[in-house]
């Protein structure tokens, strides 16, 4: 699939699972060919909890992307999401032999390298290290030392971790579904590529990607990823909210939040009503917008404030130029953008995955798939890092280089090939020991 230059970004969430084809154009742009979505019934709060029931929607929107596009699938970028997910901020510190000498790239590697020697409590492992700003001899605020003279070189590192068997468990329902797996990135990092543009991230921004299980939360400043977090519950939460207060069932409880639900109560008459259809010949129920929103409003108030305990906690609440970004299918709920201005006082808009992407065969506009294209643009620069590589490190055999995995959002090529691959091996021998 690489060498077509085709990528397929596999979403998987806690209320839908979407498999998405696309190909590079020659502006540079992403062009979405297909799209294969279906309910997840295996996954909860982002995490896999049923196998067997993940594999067949894995299978089941693979196919329908596949009957789409008329495209094989057989590799996938996938994205990792979950409460499991956590962060945290490091200095790290090294000494040079050599003052005169420039600082190269090995240096930087090697200060990066390090970071992966932190101690993690059992069973988590650290995903992705992004290097903030370096210091070189006491002067900081350097943003690319390479080059530079100096003898100590310090640098401010954002390390994401994640629990080993949520992402054991991940890789191998991909590979159940009989699919490779090409990288695996943090969800929040694929949704702000696709919504999110330079001037943002350099102005200052908060994602917000409120999903089915979770809200992911990633600030940028700087034009750096300065903060991530995820809190556990989105858009299900608020379903359920409504199945208890209205004495419905859940089918309907969703409905009606899609069809007829708001985020402010305010912004509804009180002589809106709508009537549910009874169950078995009882008698239909009658249910005003004004209720509706209202439980709508009380647990959308409750996530945002969690948002913004977050921003206010990242240290970077006064340099956010640039407001806030919704996205999500939970974006799409009437007047939440409103509604997130009056509690944070921060400009917010919705955010549309139409940033980097060119009209294409698959209208993929709406905020729900932010994650889904976004996986596939990440898997467009893992590319285009592999190609850089090759270039530098030729000769290479070009058959070890497409079968390396490359996990995406990370800052050193080799310890991302070497930490996926050992993932994947663990799920290998599973997978091995299922089949027997």
């Amino acid at each position: 699939m690489a060498n077509e230059q085709y990528i397929v970004g596999l979403d998987v969430g806690t209320t839908k699972i979407v498999a998405m084809v696309g190909r590079l154009t020659e502006h540079g742009k992403v062009e979405i060919l297909g799209l294969g979505k279906t309910d997840s019934v295996g996954v909860m709060r982002g995490q896999v909890a049923n196998i067997e029931r993940t594999v067949q929607s894995i299978k089941v929107a693979v196919e329908e992307a596949e009957q789409k596009t008329g495209i094989p699938v057989k590799v996938v970028n996938v994205g990792i999401a979950g409460q499991h997910i956590k962060s945290l901020q490091h200095n790290g510190i090294r000494t040079r032999t050599n003052s005169d000498t420039e600082i190269n790239q090995k240096d930087i590697d090697a200060l990066i390298e390090d970071m992966y020697k932190l101690a993690m409590l059992p069973g988590e492992e650290i995903i992705h290290v992004i290097p903030q700003e370096y210091m070189v001899d006491n002067e900081s605020g350097i943003k690319e030392p390479i080059g530079m003279s100096g003898r100590r070189l310090e640098a401010n590192f954002h390390i994401i971790t994640g629990q080993i068997a949520a992402i054991n468990n991940l890789v191998k329902c991909v590979r159940k579904a009989g699919l490779e797996v090409s990288g695996i990135t943090l969800e929040p990092l694929a949704s702000a590529d696709a919504v999110l543009s330079n001037e943002e991230k350099e102005a200052g921004v908060v994602l917000v990607d409120i999903g089915g299980g979770t809200t992911d939360v990633a600030i940028f400043q700087d034009s750096i990823i300065r903060h991530t977090a995820v809190i556990p519950f989105g858009g299900n939460v608020i379903t359920e909210d409504i199945k208890e207060g209205c004495t419905i069932i859940k089918g309907q409880a969703e409905l009606l939040k899609v069809k007829f639900g708001s985020a402010l109560a305010s912004e509804n008459q009180e002589n809106e009503i709508v009537s549910i259809p009874g169950l078995r010949g009882r008698e239909p129920k009658e249910i005003t917008i004004k209720n509706l929103s209202h439980i709508i409003q009380a647990r959308m108030e409750e996530i945002i404030e969690h948002v913004y305990y977050e921003i206010k906690n990242s240290g970077f609440e006064k340099k956010l130029i640039a407001g806030i970004v919704i996205t999500g299918g939970g974006s799409m709920l009437k007047h939440t953008n409103q509604l997130v201005e009056y509690i944070t006082g921060m400009d917010t808009r919705i955010g549309f995955p139409n940033e980097h992407v060119a009209k294409g065969q698959e209208d993929v506009s709406s905020p729900m798939y932010a994650t889904g294209v976004g996986l596939v643009l990440r898997g467009f620069q893992a590319l285009k890092a592999a190609a850089s590589d090759e270039v530098k490190q030729a000769p290479i055999a070009a058959e070890t280089e497409i079968e390396k995995p490359i996990v995406t959002g990370h800052s050193d090529p080799k310890k991302q090939a070497n930490w996926i691959e050992k993932l994947l091996e663990k799920t290998r021998q599973i997978f091995d020991e299922d089949a027997q």
